[in-house]
């Protein structure tokens, strides 16, 4: 499906407080960007910011990052920040997973949520996918020794793929769930926009987290 574009979404963005400019040069000092050394957590593909914003007021002593490569979706999250309450740690990237490494030092990030991310069906596109084992080398590379990386999705092929790259880049699994929504897992958890439209039409929810 074709992403419609936002007008003027590019320069809401370039003028946005809480969007960061140029990441690679606060990779090492993120810290610096929030004013704390509380942990860091960043959601890859935030989409419209519903989950990420929830969980930046329910937890204000942790620092939430959310990265979205499309600027007319992040701008809908800078339009839901505007109006929630008062958020001081919370921050939005325009930037393209791929270049994660060059954001994050080694053990910068604490946490990792994929949710709903694009399943990129045809074979050819597997090392796109965000939960391949390229990926995870990645993640491996910024995340802290006790860092986990937390995934959901309704697509059972896409999470089938995401066991097997977990496994076999060496990676453990917990709380590993094919329906989500009506498993022990179900307490706490916050749903993104997509989560509730797929759960409203029946899907179920898959869940995993993967660590060191």
């Amino acid at each position: 499906m074709r992403l419609r574009k936002v007008k003027g979404a590019a320069e809401a963005i370039s003028q946005s407080r809480y969007v960061i400019p140029a990441p690679s040069e606060q990779k090492g000092h993120w810290r610096d960007v929030f004013g704390n050394s509380n942990p860091i957590y960043i959601e890859i593909g935030m989409g419209k910011g519903q989950f990420l914003t929830a969980l930046a007021q329910l937890h204000p002593d942790i620092n939430y990052i959310g990265m979205e490569r499309y600027d007319s979706v992040l701008v809908r999250a800078l339009e839901k920040r505007e109006h929630a309450e008062e958020i001081s740690n919370l921050f939005y990237l325009c930037e393209d997973a791929g270049q994660l490494t060059d954001m994050f030092a080694a053990g910068e990030v604490e946490g990792i949520y994929l949710n709903f991310s694009d399943p990129w069906p045809k074979e050819r596109h597997a090392k796109r996918r965000l939960t391949s084992s390229e990926f995870f080398a990645r993640y491996d590379a910024v995340l802290a020794k006790s860092g986990e990386v937390a995934f959901k999705t309704d697509n059972r092929a896409l999470f089938d793929f995401s066991l097997e790259q977990a496994a076999s880049s060496g990676w453990q699994l917990r709380d590993v769930t094919f329906d989500l929504h009506h498993s022990p897992y179900a307490e706490g958890n916050i749903m993104t926009e997509y989560e509730e439209k797929f759960s409203a039409a029946g899907n179920p929810i898959c869940r995993l987290v993967a660590y060191r």
